[in-house]
């Protein structure tokens, strides 16, 4: 009995660790139960009827559960006297106790943290019994009580019970108190049902993850961390950006137009020279526009170009504002290095982006006007 009952004890401690460290820690005041219950109990002596001589009773424990698979508790009993001129009072015995209780289901097959319908629990524990007997003759006796609890739980909150159960009076019964133990000549067996309420929010599951689940969702975090700090820097880009335009619409609308001197014959006085993207070379087949731009001025010796760059929509507005002004740099270094034209002769600067053609790799281009 000794070593059974070891063996349970370190069942219900390995239990109880593995399930709290699946559970959060709960407070002091989660987990306990008020339980009233009644019913019946009859006596298992030798010539005593089953039936014919079972009588009334009832009770209440307090409960509280220490783990999903191990609890303590409190509990008293009275039975309803039957006695008739051994007691004037209702009730001729009463039983109060102190018990454990292991969750049956909860031990073998683990705590679930949405509940169950339906679970058993085994309960033992040991007490105080008083006889109530007209006169002198009451008397108190050491007793001990095992049983079986059958819950229905009904709601987190309620759970119904049917509480079969065997109470022994451990008192000498005419022979040597080790005989007296658990013997069925002084041991009564009761049966009540009963509702139990629930306080407190009972066992909370945590959510736990091992270490390179962690990990993992760490590295995502950081992740995520990155993204959103280059959508911000895109968007202080972008908002630099929309400034610049705003402020280059608003120099636009500010600007004095442009007086452009009619010209007698366009197509001998305007020359296109165009580039690759990002670039201000003059390829060797755009090279003959260049020439033809020095041929004139040559020929033409009060003449004089102006020689405008522009860059696509492609990139950055500072970049563009700087290539198209490389572009017409480009034009007028060749007129001077390649062809001899004074400097004086050339004026050349960058107007930025261009609109000029519908085709926005047309607007890659330097547009040289001739002027007499």
């Amino acid at each position: 009995m000794k070593k059974l009952f070891l063996i349970a004890l370190a069942a219900v401690g390995m239990t109880t660790a593995q399930a709290q460290q699946a559970l959060e820690a709960p407070s002091f005041g989660d987990n306990w139960s008020l339980g009233i219950e009644g019913g019946g109990v009859t006596p298992l002596a030798d010539g005593t009827s089953f039936i014919k001589d079972m009588r009334g009773g009832f009770g209440l424990h307090l409960q509280k559960m220490v783990s999903p698979a191990f609890g303590v508790g409190v509990e008293g009993a009275a039975y309803v006297n039957t006695s008739y001129g051994a007691s004037k009072t209702a009730i001729d015995n009463s039983y109060v106790g102190a018990y454990g209780v292991i969750n049956l289901f909860n031990l073998f097959g683990g705590y679930k943290c949405d509940g169950r319908v339906f679970d058993m629990e085994a309960q033992a524990g040991a007490g105080w019994g008083h006889s109530y007997v007209e006169g002198p003759g009451d008397y108190n006796y050491f007793a001990t009580k095992a049983g079986l609890n059958f819950n229905f739980n009904v709601s987190k909150a309620v759970t119904l019970s049917l509480r079969p159960s065997v109470l022994w009076n451990m008192s000498d019964a005419g022979v040597s108190q080790s005989s007296a133990a658990y013997n069925k000549e002084k041991a009564a067996f009761q049966i009540f049902a009963g509702v139990t309420f629930k306080f407190g929010d009972g066992f909370k599951c945590a959510d736990l993850k091992n270490q390179g689940e962690i990990d993992a969702l760490n590295a995502q975090i950081n992740a995520l961390r990155g993204e959103l700090d280059a959508c911000v820097a895109a968007a202080a880009a972008s908002q630099a950006q929309n400034a610049a335009l705003a402020a280059e619409l608003e120099a636009c609308k500010n600007r004095k137009p442009e007086v452009i001197e009619k010209v007698s014959n366009n197509l001998q006085s305007v020359r296109y020279i165009f580039y690759k993207i990002g670039s201000s070379t003059i390829t060797a087949d755009q090279q003959p526009n260049v020439e033809m731009v020095a041929s004139y001025l040559k020929n033409h010796k009060g003449s004089k170009v102006v020689i405008k760059g522009y860059a696509s929509q492609d990139g950055n507005l500072e970049f563009n504002k700087k290539l198209a002004a490389a572009r017409a740099e480009s034009v007028k270094n060749s007129l001077i290095k390649k062809y001899g034209i004074a400097a004086d002769r050339i004026q050349a600067e960058g107007e930025g982006i261009g609109h000029m053609f519908s085709e926005n790799d047309w607007n890659r281009v330097s547009i040289c006007t001739l002027e007499d």
